[in-house]
């Protein structure tokens, strides 16, 4: 009886010897694009990112690593009020930024193939919001009709800096690729604009949330 409950023990558990050896390295990184249009507000948004990451074992299952990249976030409105004068106001709002995130990633077995994780990271964005806004008027009287356009912008540069961990599964497919999801975040953030007087913004992220659930490959070069 006592062989039977060891035996279910390692099976639930997933008590197996197979581990990630020091001096392993790893390419993996995020790849994301999405476009949102909402013609019932006339609001136009569009995101891109992009963050290679590489990763290595300074020890077994204990990986350090460092992610690069750029995101870039635009929004476009479109807005008319009144007859005459008609108002026609555009506003485009773009956010760029430059990434870095250095990690520090623990592995522990679950099974032959099968790993979980909990990550470290010290998400920081060094960029560029950018507000332009512009106003058509068109005025019609007896003796014709009249545009006048005016425009305006605002150009600040921000820095982020945040304090994340994150849960997650690991899959090896062979010794060379797996594939890996996330659930959710336990973290801390803080945005201020590089203008005098302005303040920093601090949002604070705790929860296991299966709608923010993200999937990665990852290419293993194998030892």
């Amino acid at each position: 009886m006592k062989k039977v409950l060891l035996a279910g023990a390692v099976a639930l558990f997933g008590l197996s010897n197979a581990q990630i050896a020091k001096g392993t390295t790893y390419l993996s990184g995020q790849v994301g694009y999405s476009q949102k249009e909402d013609n019932n507000t006339d609001v136009k948004k569009e995101k891109i990112n992009v963050l290679p990451t590489v990763g290595y074992f300074v020890d077994t299952n204990l990986a350090v690593g460092l992610g690069v990249g750029y995101r870039n976030e635009n929004e476009k409105t479109t807005k008319t009020t009144g007859s005459n004068p008609l108002f026609v106001t555009e506003g485009k709002e773009t956010t760029s930024a430059f990434v870095v995130a250095p990690f520090v990633r623990k592995y522990w077995t679950l099974a032959d193939k099968l790993y979980i994780f909990g990550q470290l990271e010290v998400p920081m964005a060094f960029g560029q919001n950018k507000v332009e806004g512009t106003t058509t008027t068109t005025t019609t009287t007896g003796a014709g009709t009249t545009v006048t356009q005016t425009s305006g912008s605002t150009k600040n540069n921000f820095t982020s800096i945040g304090v994340n961990i994150k849960p997650g599964l690991d899959y090896f497919l062979n010794k060379n690729w797996t594939i890996e999801a996330t659930i959710g975040e336990f973290g801390y953030n803080t945005y201020k604009k590089d203008i005098d007087g302005a303040k920093r913004v601090n949002d604070y992220n705790f929860g296991l949330n299966l709608t923010s659930v993200t999937f990665g490959v990852k290419y293993v070069f194998s030892k």
